[in-house]
This record gives structure tokens, sequence and C-alpha cells, in this order.
């Protein structure tokens, strides 16, 4: 038998998976895509991750062929970041076209957690496309000067008033511009929350504020967050210190690490184990829900709260020591320590 046969067999096979891997990587017969969708490109993002974000979002269908189409054209190292209307099953082409030009009308968004501060909002305002020094820019205090909210004389930074949400920024998108946007959203929102009870406490707003950034950190089932603006109250008025960790951790910049006991001891003034009264200032920016809850706590006596065991998140509070020491104990216990 001659091996003309199979070796053909084998050349048209081979020929036919180069046609279909063609047909694959330049797709001569897509279409013009369908619905629109929204993608952000990180800045630094290489193509490998830039494909797998655009087959998350349905652009392409393969971030496979799109990484290798980009490297065949040479345009592997040319995407820009920003944000762009694509559509779902683009051709990889198309698409190429698109993030080499970079974004038409330039749109940066950026979503802002509840809770977090100035120094967690600094890198994630960089990775969405913000320029400029976002530290620097929420410190200018003087953004709130003549308002209703205006942070106390002596204050360092905007820290509290930098309302979490999501923002579109157009042109520059420089971080300036972002915390001006924030600074209105916080007095927009602020002129919604009931002040009087807190007003009849003495509280001021930029008070009012750092409790409920006290709130947020420790918060997790909403339902709670007018039961801890409540201990917060009452440990205030009998003149106990609010023994909250969160405001130590804000000090020292560590969310994450276990707090050694030297910290825990270290008497400054963000440690509301050793020092009564509030912290100095907010330990974040507070969204609205928490804002209400620290100008409207619930009318309860509790003075303590602890986690509950398990993975709820949710705190058992009490009223007395003996209470709090045996809720404490469950929750040590939960733990093997």
């Amino acid at each position: 038998m001659s091996v003309q046969g199979p070796r053909r067999l084998a050349f048209a096979s081979l020929a036919v998976v180069a046609l279909a891997v063609l047909l694959a990587l330049f797709q001569p017969f897509a279409g013009d895509g369908g619905d629109t969708v929204r993608v952000t490109i990180p800045r630094e993002a290489g193509v490998g991750e830039i494909a797998d974000l655009l087959e998350q979002q349905g652009v392409i269908p393969s971030s496979t062929l799109f990484g290798l189409r980009a490297t065949l054209a040479g345009k592997d190292g040319d995407l820009k970041p920003g944000s762009y209307e694509l559509r779902k099953d683009l051709p990889y082409g198309d698409v190429l076209d698109r993030l080499v030009a970079g974004p038409s009308k330039q749109i940066v968004t950026v979503t802002i957690p509840e809770g977090l501060s100035r120094r967690e909002i600094t890198p994630l305002a960089a990775r969405a496309g913000v320029t400029g020094n976002y530290l620097r820019a929420s410190a200018d205090t003087s953004l709130v000067r003549g308002s209703g909210f205006a942070v106390p004389h002596g204050a360092e930074s905007l820290e509290g008033f930098l309302f979490p949400a999501t923002y579109e920024l157009r042109g520059s998108a420089r971080a300036d511009a972002l915390v001006r946007r924030q600074v209105t959203a916080f007095e927009q929102n602020m002129s919604r929350v009931d002040l009087s009870y807190a007003r009849s406490k003495n509280l001021t707003v930029f008070d009012v504020v750092t409790i409920a950034s006290m709130i947020e950190r420790e918060v997790r089932v909403a339902r709670e967050r007018k039961l801890v603006a409540a201990v917060i109250y009452n440990r205030l008025k009998a003149g106990q210190p609010l023994g909250i960790d969160a405001t130590i951790r804000y000090d020292i910049n560590n969310w994450a690490r276990p707090l050694r006991v030297s910290e825990l001891e270290r008497d400054t003034p963000y440690n509301t184990r050793t020092r009564r009264g509030l912290p100095p200032t907010p330990i974040g920016n507070p969204g609205l829900s928490s804002i209400k809850a620290a100008a409207n706590p619930a009318k309860v006596k509790y003075l303590f709260f602890v986690r509950k065991p398990g993975k709820s998140g949710a705190h058992a509070f009490s009223s007395t020591n003996a209470q709090f020491d045996r809720d404490s104990a469950r929750y040590q216990a939960s733990r093997g320590g």
C-alpha cells in the first residue's frame, strides 16, 4: 500500500485544523455584537487579565484566542486602561482596535465600599484609573468650610466626609475631582439625617460621623447598627472607655493582623480602651445607614457587645459585666481559646 494516501489524509487534517483556528481567530463571519456592556480595564493589567475580564463580561468567547490574536497582531502591550462601552460577542479584531485606541470618552468608574479609610481608598482609586494624589486631595478641609457640616478647627483631613458610593468621572478623572464629588454626596446624604436626638446629647455632626465610622467597622448584621450605636451612647454617658479595637487598628493601619498586647495597651488618642470619649477623628467613611443609626440609636441599656460563636458576624449584647463575661467565654471557647 502506498504511503501517499495516509500522508495526504494527515495534511488534509492539518489543513482543516489550521483553517478552523484561523476562522476562530479572525472570525470573518462575525457580526456587530449584541447587548452593550461596560468594561473597566484596570491600570497595569496584562493581556491575560484583560482577556479573562472580557470573557467574563461576555465580550469575547475565548480569552485564550483573544490573547493569541493580540500577540499575533503585536498589540498585546498596547491595550489601554479605562472604562469602555463594548458589546457582547464582538469580533476579536474590533475589541483590539477599541482597546488600542483607548476609551473614546474617558469615563472612570470608582466604587468605594462603606467604611473604608482614606488610606484604603487611595490604592482602590488608583487601580480604577483615578490620577493624582488621593491622600493629599482628601486632606483639603477647605472643601467643607462654610457648609453646615464643617470639620472641627485643626482637623487634618476629610476622613468621614468622603461618602462611599459608585462614581463616574469624565475627562482627566483626577483625585481632587473624586474628593469633591464625595464631599458633595456626603452633604446631600447628611441633609436627610434627623440629628435632633444626637444634638440633645450635645453631639455634633462630626461626633455622629465618628460614631458611624465605628459602627461601620463593627457591624456585619444590619439590624445591629442601632444597638452598637446605643452601646456607644450609653458608655459615653457613663464615662466608660468605649473599648472598640477598630480605633486602634485605624491608628496603626492594620485591619487584618491580630492586635498585639502591646498595641492594645499603648496609650494613644485612638486607643478607646485606655481613653474615655470618642477618638479624635472618624476611622473611616460611613454610609447613610450607619450615619442614621449613629444619630438615632436604639433605646436600650446595653453597655457591652461581643461576637457570637459561628460565622454569622452577629453580636451578643448585654447590660452587665457578668453577662458580658459569659458571652465572651462562649465566644473564646468557640475559637478554642
